[in-house]
């Protein structure tokens, strides 16, 4: 029997639904919050301040953070984060009831929900490798169905209740996020105890972060993956920054009207996670992931150009294809072909260089606005997205995707891998393409020959990335 027919664990269906049900109150304060600040001030710095804030713990803890997920039991860390942003949310709930909601309150909120988010989305990207026992075509399919139903339920259904909710009070949407994170916390509390990797020689953790980074930076396979969605994050942070502001003055349309923009960006990010492993069959990953950047950047550019609310929706709708796809293209992959034991720094590294320009391009675009108009971040958006196509395409190019798949095996065999592995310390010797490429000369391991023509039908020539727009939570 092969891996593309194995059924997923019962742990990953009580993970799916925490992570479902944690998105749906996402989606409702993703829709909220924006519109929250709006009817407290109309300044785009102002909201730049807020989106941005919540992605700063990246630039401050990401590295650090990853090295402390390595350490620690990856379920427990989950469960307690998640625990605790269900605590933290009462007070901005208070504070609206209570008629002293402000914009320093909120950005502070959204700061420490992103710290929390650090630890939460590291944990459950080395997690699921250990649940499904690091299985390619597992992981693909479990990113996919993650993939897809996160964005049914924090984009399709999670925005237009938001914006309902926030028809009845200012606090019901905080509410409505904060049980979805204590409902999390307790589904993530009952999963199975996962094996945690065999321990390393005990460093610092300022090293262990440090060799997590050289990973990264050393493999450009890894790299081009982590650049992706960095660059993304910078056009879509511009974007979203200023959509609330570019829907009222440009596109006419008020608060449910807004909600369903949103809704529609995620029907096409349903959509898209639907069709990635379609896209990773035909076209090969790394053709596809140049692809869904190419799709993104000129759905942005067609959004900057229109006054039509629908034609608006959907272009929204293409990106969020493109960029569902391309949440579902990148992750397994690096799940893939990263050791158990570095999956945290691995992962953390990623998401750090994803959220650390999510800021920049939260500030970029509220200048850009206040600066020219509201359409100019758009127009900047799908110019550099488009521009990075050139960048990253021969980083991620299926030669290097089959490549890494073929050495995933060797290099993550325990037996192959002695406990101080040289890829942990920053000055090893032995480079990691090198590692590589004895690994794929003298044992192809059971990925070999797998590719856009070879794959099984459950497989594809690679798995995902858990991106950014995902870059953040939503």
């Amino acid at each position: 029997m092969t891996s593309g027919v194995r059924k997923l664990p019962p742990g990953f269906g009580r993970l799916w639904a925490a992570q479902t049900i944690s998105s749906l109150g996402d989606g409702v304060s993703h829709a909220a919050l924006p519109l929250l600040a709006l009817t407290l001030t109309r300044d785009p710095m102002a909201l730049a301040v807020v989106t941005a804030a919540g992605t700063l713990p990246w630039l401050l803890f990401g590295v650090l953070g990853g090295a402390l997920v390595d350490r620690w039991d990856r379920r427990r860390t989950m469960w307690v984060t998640d625990a605790a942003r269900a605590a933290l949310l009462a007070i901005p709930a208070a504070a609206a009831l209570l008629d002293v909601l402000s914009i320093p309150l909120l950005a502070t909120v959204a700061f420490l929900l992103g710290l929390g988010g650090l630890f939460f989305d590291t944990a459950a990207t080395a997690h699921l490798p250990d649940l499904l026992g690091r299985d390619p075509a597992l992981l693909e399919r479990a990113n996919s169905r993650l993939r897809g139903t996160q964005t049914a339920a924090s984009g399709f259904a999670g925005p237009p209740a938001g914006s309902s909710l926030l028809a009845l009070g200012r606090a019901f949407p905080l509410l409505a996020d904060a049980v979805s994170f204590a409902l999390s916390a307790l589904l993530v509390r009952s999963l199975p105890a996962a094996p945690r990797p065999v321990p390393q020689a005990r460093e610092s953790l300022l090293r262990q972060a440090r060799a997590g980074a050289s990973y990264v930076f050393r493999d450009r396979l890894l790299l081009g993956l982590a650049l992706r969605p960095a660059v993304g994050n910078i056009a879509f942070l511009a974007v979203e920054t200023v959509l609330a502001l570019f829907a009222h003055d440009r596109l006419g349309i008020g608060t449910f009207g807004f909600g369903l923009l949103l809704t529609a960006e995620a029907t096409g990010g349903l959509l898209g996670a639907g069709i990635a492993s379609f896209l990773g069959r035909r076209l090969g990953t790394g053709t596809a992931l140049t692809c869904t950047a190419v799709v993104e950047g000129l759905a942005i550019l067609g959004l900057a150009t229109t006054s039509n609310p629908y034609v608006a929706g959907l272009a929204l709708a293409v990106c969020g294809a493109g960029m569902g796809a391309t949440m579902v293209l990148g992750p397994s992959l690096r799940q893939a072909i990263v050791p158990a034991h570095l999956m945290g720094r691995v992962a953390s590294t990623s998401r750090m260089l994803a959220m650390c320009a999510a800021p920049f391009g939260a500030f970029a675009g509220g200048w850009l606005a206040t600066a020219y108009d509201v359409r100019t971040p758009l127009h900047a958006a799908a110019g550099l997205l488009l521009t990075m196509t050139a960048v990253t395409s021969t980083m991620t190019s299926n030669r290097r995707v089959e490549a890494a798949l073929r050495a995933a095996a060797p290099v993550d065999d325990p037996a192959a891998a002695p406990a101080d592995d040289p890829a942990d310390h920053p000055d090893h010797s032995v480079p990691r393409d090198s590692v590589r490429k004895s690994a794929v000369q003298g044992s192809p391991g059971p990925l070999a020959g797998t590719g856009p023509g070879q794959a099984s039908p459950d497989a594809g020539p690679g798995p995902a990335l858990l991106g950014p727009g995902a870059a953040k939570r939503r």
